[in-house]
């Protein structure tokens, strides 16, 4: 592991990109303890409260844990699908919000995402699955339900038909899309949209999944595409004539 001291890139930061490079390539493998901090200090030539930002880096990545004690020290972690979902909403969230991509690229980017995990959660989703779907809808027909509580209760809804389809990679994949893109999508459309419409396009896709019919569940995930669309379309549109 080096790092080149005449780079203007952050010393803490070349470190904890040096162990992240280890750590992908195999050099260090899951549960191996790092050398303490005295000993990668010693090997990159800097000071200990500069490796200390670096091994805070790595945690907050969830790339190493640290344990303490006579036997402790920094060990890497073995990070999982779900510890990594923060970080992939996070980064999705900030790319629409800094490049402002438009309600269309995003609705048609989550749709084609979503409807790809369709027929693999017709044939795999689980009783969970669809008791959680079941629940949603509950909760969103619920008298005096908040627009934000709705929301979530709209990305719940959501993320259950995505983790059916049974597939950690498209899960973590589609974790962005469904948790970054579904908010932004109704922040614009929540006032004006139709709440007894999308619990009944909710119910006839939480049906279709039921009876594993995939072709269902993509019509209606089309229905769901078509609706919010057009209803953002229309809100902007209006917006647009009260400016």
């Amino acid at each position: 592991m080096k790092i080149d001291p005449s780079s203007s890139a952050d010393l803490s930061a070349q470190i904890a990109k040096a162990i992240r490079d280890s750590i992908i390539s195999g050099a260090l493998i899951v549960d191996q303890r790092l050398p303490s901090e005295a000993e990668l200090a010693d090997q990159f030539e800097v000071s200990r409260p500069t490796v200390r930002e670096a091994l805070k880096r790595l945690a907050a990545q969830s790339l190493i844990r640290t344990q303490r004690g006579a036997t402790g020290g920094a060990f890497v972690n073995k990070l999982s699908f779900e510890e990594a979902y923060p970080q992939q909403i996070t980064t999705s969230t900030l790319l629409l919000s800094m490049n402002a991509v438009s309600f269309e690229t995003a609705c048609e980017a989550r749709y084609a995402l979503e409807r790809s995990c369709a027929p693999l959660s017709a044939q795999r989703r689980s009783a969970d699955h669809l008791a959680t779907m079941r629940a949603e809808i509950h909760r969103q027909g619920q008298p005096g339900l908040t627009d934000e509580a709705f929301c979530a209760s709209d990305v719940a809804f959501h993320r259950a038909l995505v983790d059916g389809a049974g597939n950690p990679v498209l899960s973590y994949q589609l974790a962005g899309a469904v948790e970054a893109m579904q908010p932004l999508m109704n922040m614009i459309t929540f006032s004006a949209r139709d709440r007894a419409r999308i619990i009944e396009l909710h119910t006839q896709l939480a049906d279709a999944l039921e009876a594993h019919d995939a072709s269902g569940a993509d019509t209606t995930l089309a229905e769901l595409e078509h609706y919010t669309t057009n209803l953002a379309r229309s809100v902007m549109e209006k917006r647009q004539k009260t400016t």
